[in-house]
């Protein structure tokens, strides 16, 4: 035998003689042993659970990854034994990326914000119905509409200024007026709707007192149409406004519905205040009202299948989970809502009060509904990541059939390369979303 392998053999058997004592936590017998492992050894011994356990260098001696190499040139410090399991002391690291995680960041809105897309609506649809009612001759139609418009904007603007947490800031929106921006427009739109629906509304609120105030009630009465025929010039802004509001993000929900939301907000809210100035009026003055359902609840049901159609993929989250809930039941009211005020509005009051107020009932289920798909789309990023990517292969398959001209590198394109060169795996800004 060479000394060579004696000398191996020889290495082996002190190895094994060393951990046999520092498993029998002998001092003596393994004097490279130094306090500190000691010392690590008995607080980890300390701990329930870890019984077996040492520091990291005995383990390491133990497991051949540190102390002496072998003479032979092999990796290790020694055998291990068999048998024993080793407990790692550091988990092994991980690697994670984008995917799965939220590309788009959703928005902070609370349940206000869709009651405030109810009660404009309503308050706009009502506005005109009233305007209607006032001059076709029907009295109860239009005080009862004129009360709720006025209602529904001191509503939605209380929900408003509650969501944006102090009432100033609605006043500093009103020092500037950019027509670029739909939230400033939609502030500029509500100030001016308010105060004419809310004189108008007063009018009649005046009249249902026992007494009146002299020169101030005849004023008021001169005023009261011209204000409410102002206040609905307004009206269908005010009911589709906040949709463009909605559809002006990065949220791909909102915004791949943005030829159609308007639309379907404008009927959502036609339906409402018809439906419920259906409710209200007498049999004898409703016929308005219930015309001003049945279009809007068809205009509804219409254009969200239209617009469910050309979503794409973001439609799956009208579909699914709460959102997917709401929107059924706000179809299931809507129709039901509309064929009874076609089939029992006109003949029978009971039938009428139910109809309407299951349109009332699936307008804000839909307003609900989109709100709550467009935060689900906003933190799933397969909304966002898929859809970017069919659109760069169609573009690229253009490219190849020679329709549209080759995308320079990124190099030779304006502006910063770095911007213009991040993958759709990375963080996405809003105007890299929608654009």
């Amino acid at each position: 035998m060479s000394p060579d392998a004696d000398g191996a053999r020889s290495d082996d058997r002190d190895v094994d003689y060393q951990l046999g004592q520092q498993e029998g936590g002998s001092k003596a017998a393994n004097p490279e042993r130094s306090d500190g492992d000691r010392l690590a050894d008995a607080a980890i011994r300390a701990v329930p659970g870890t019984e077996g356990q040492g520091s990291a260098s005995a383990t390491a001696r133990r497991t051949g990854g540190g102390g002496r190499g072998r003479r032979d040139g092999k990796k290790g410090g020694g055998r291990r034994r068999k048998g024993r399991a080793e407990e790692m002391m550091v988990p092994d690291a991980t690697f994670t990326s984008y995917y799965g995680r939220q590309v788009v960041k959703a928005t902070p809105w609370e349940a206000d914000i869709p009651f405030y897309l109810f009660a404009g609506g309503l308050a706009g649809g009502s506005t005109l119905l009233a305007a209607g009612a006032d001059l076709s001759g029907r009295p109860h139609l239009r005080r009862n509409s004129r009360i709720v418009a006025a209602a529904g904007i001191t509503t939605s603007l209380l929900a408003l200024v509650h969501d944006l947490g102090r009432p100033e800031r609605f006043y500093n929106m009103l020092r500037v007026f950019k027509p670029t921006s739909p939230m400033s427009v939609g502030t500029w739109i509500l100030s001016a709707y308010g105060p004419f629906a809310i004189l108008a509304a007063g009018t009649e609120v005046l009249k249902l007192l026992p007494w009146r105030f002299g020169v101030v009630s005849d004023l008021v009465d001169v005023s009261a149409r011209p204000a409410g025929l102002v206040a609905a010039a307004f009206a269908p802004a005010v009911a589709s406004y906040t949709a463009v509001l909605l559809t002006d993000t990065s949220t791909p929900a909102w915004h791949d519905a943005h030829r159609e939301l308007p639309f379907v907000f404008v009927g959502s809210a036609a339906a409402a205040s018809g439906g419920l100035g259906m409710a209200l009026a007498p049999l004898a003055e409703s016929g308005p009202a219930r015309a001003l359902a049945v279009i809007g609840a068809t205009v509804e049901l219409v254009v969200e299948h239209r617009m469910e159609g050309s979503m794409g993929l973001s439609a799956e989250a009208l579909h699914l989970g709460t959102p997917g809930r709401l929107m059924r039941a706000s179809k299931i009211l809507t129709a039901a809502g509309a064929a009874g005020a076609l089939l029992l509005g006109r003949r029978s009051r009971a039938g009428a009060v139910v109809s309407g107020l299951a349109l009332v009932a699936g307008s804000v289920c839909t307003r609900f509904g989109v709100f709550e798909a467009g935060q689900e789309s906003a933190r799933d990023p397969r909304y966002t990541v898929i859809p970017q990517r069919e659109r760069l292969d169609a573009k690229r398959a253009a490219q190849a059939a020679g329709r549209e001209p080759a995308v320079p590198p990124t190099s030779q394109r304006p502006g910063p390369s770095a911007d213009s060169a991040r993958t759709t795996t990375g963080p996405t800004t809003s105007q890299e979303t929608t654009a």
